[in-house]
């Protein structure tokens, strides 16, 4: 028996039997637990690379800079190709690959949002969004506060919160 996703002629949507049902579910868990796996990826990356031999590149994300390009974007960048090769192989190859690529998409896309968008404003906000993000509390109160308590430290030394994701209850006023 088969179970049809929308409309039974689509070139977009194959036909989902009850026998998939397991191996959706399965891929559905490696991309979320790629993303969970990621913030912790993260925080070594930022902690003993960025922070360390890469300070190079991080340090346009802690000094001021006359545009709005940081040589820091090129870390992204380096995780976007990382995501897209792996979506392209699992395609080929390995599906596995393409679930964790696209575990690494959505991190990559939580993290624009929340981090260069939210917490830096890298974008320009409307005003009553801002004004909103100011009277927040709880979550995304902890996490502009752990992330403005990192950058208190202009230096390569010094610094903590370093997760992007994860805010830690320590954080909250």
């Amino acid at each position: 028996m088969a179970v049809e996703l929308l409309d039974r002629n689509s070139v977009f949507f194959a036909q989902l039997t009850l026998t998939d049902r397991p191996i959706m579910w399965l891929s559905l868990a490696l991309v979320l637990g790629t993303v969970v796996a990621l913030e912790g990826v993260a925080w070594l990356v930022h902690r003993y690379l960025l922070h360390g031999p890469l300070w190079f590149l991080h340090r346009t994300h802690h000094e001021p800079q006359p545009t709005w390009f940081e040589a820091n974007d090129l870390v992204a960048v380096a995780y976007a190709v990382l995501s897209a090769g792996l979506v392209i192989w699992g395609d080929l190859n390995a599906h596995w690959a393409r679930e964790i690529g696209f575990g690494i998409l959505v991190y990559g896309v939580l993290y624009a949002v929340l981090h260069d968008v939210i917490v830096h404003q890298r974008l320009p906000l409307p005003r009553p969004l801002r004004t909103w993000l100011l009277h927040q509390r709880g979550y995304l109160r902890r996490l502009i506060r752990a992330h403005k308590i990192h950058h208190k430290h202009l230096g390569r030394l010094g610094g903590q919160a370093f997760g992007f994701l994860y805010a830690s209850r320590r954080y909250a006023d």
